[in-house]
Order: C-alpha cells, then structure tokens, then sequence
C-alpha cells in the first residue's frame, strides 16, 4: 500500500507538544511559498538554500534573491534564512557518468541526496529538531523517492525527517496563486545544465 506522506505530516503537527526548530530546505522561492504559509503556525523555520545544481550562477543568485524576497515580503523576516555556497563542481562531480539521464531518472536521484544530505547534516550540527524539503510540492518531484531518502537521511544523522507531500491539499496550485501575489520569478526548467537543455528542445521542436 502507497504511503500517505500528508497524513504523516498532519500526525506529526496533531503530536507536537512545543514549537519544533525546522531546517527547511527550499529549491526556489514559488516552491516555498505555500509550503512556509502552511507550515509556520507549527514550527519556527530556517529556509536553507542549498542548490547546488543550478546553472548557470546568475541562474542561482536570481533564485535566491527572489527566496530572499519572499522571506521578507511574506513573513518579515520571521522565517530566517541560512546561505550556502554555490557549489556546482560538488553536484557535477555527483552525477558524473549520469549527463544523459532523463529528467526524473538516476541524475536527479543522486542531486536529492546531494542536497537532503547537506540539510540533514547541518540540521544536526545546528541543533534543528526536523529537517525537511518544498521538493515535494512540484507535481514534476517524486514524493515517495524524496521522503525515503529523507527518512534514510534522518537514520543516518540522529535528526527528525519532516514526511510531507505538499503538492496535497492543492498546494502546487496555492503556490502558483502566491507567486503571483508576490510576483515571484517562476523559473521555467527544474535548475541544472540538463534540464535546461531539455527544456530548450522543446522549445524548438
């Protein structure tokens, strides 16, 4: 039987008895959108920004200036913001061998455990009770892939695994509604040099 990752969201929020610390990976600002107005009643979040992937650099920082944006425009700066490093040799080195994989195959596999396994460690390292990711709210994005490796992840490194699939509940529809409130730059390719490409063929085809 499939795994509801929603309902586990919700047993987790019907169970908490403080404000849990939440280290939440972000891939954009669209994707966070609902995902924050949705969970910041519960939790006090960070957004990590780690994304690796995106290419080319004035792609990414276009990305995390709009993150930023939204952060300030919807939650004056309630929900902080944790910076990484722009490391794309790091995701090029990861998914070597894996260039011409298609979109949802062994290449974006291996850059979810890239970027999770970044959250996970510096969820740990920082204190955070949960780490989790907006992946999920994409209808593109495998829920079930992306909360396994969360739930291996939490194993690994001594932290809570956030279960969510956020594209439930019409998310992904609330997250388009809230770009548009926010006039957030919505990006039309997932992030890495691949994608691009694919998506720049269709185009011309």
């Amino acid at each position: 039987m499939k795994e509801n990752y929603d309902n586990k969201l919700k047993e987790i929020i019907d169970n908490l008895d403080k404000r849990p610390k939440l280290l939440l990976h972000s891939c954009c600002g669209p994707c966070s959108s609902y995902v924050i107005s949705y969970l910041r009643d519960y939790f006090d979040i960070t957004i990590l920004y780690y994304n690796p992937n995106i290419f080319p650099y004035d792609e990414y920082v276009k990305r995390k200036e709009e993150q930023k944006r939204l952060l300030k425009e919807m939650t004056n700066d309630e929900v902080k913001f944790l910076d990484c490093d722009y490391d794309n040799d790091k995701y090029e080195e990861v998914i070597k061998g894996l260039e011409d994989e298609p979109e949802r195959g062994k290449r974006c596999t291996k850059c979810f455990m890239l970027r999770l396994k970044k959250s996970a460690s510096i969820g740990k390292k920082m204190g955070f009770d949960f780490f989790g990711t907006t992946l999920t709210v994409s209808p593109y994005k495998n829920a079930t892939l992306i909360n396994e490796i969360g739930e291996k992840l939490a194993n690994d490194y001594g932290i809570k695994w956030l279960y969510g699939d956020f594209k439930k509940r019409d998310g992904y529809k609330k997250s388009i509604e809230l770009s548009k409130i926010y006039n957030l730059y919505r990006q039309n390719y997932c992030g890495c040099v691949y994608s691009k490409r694919i998506e720049e063929k269709k185009t011309m085809s």
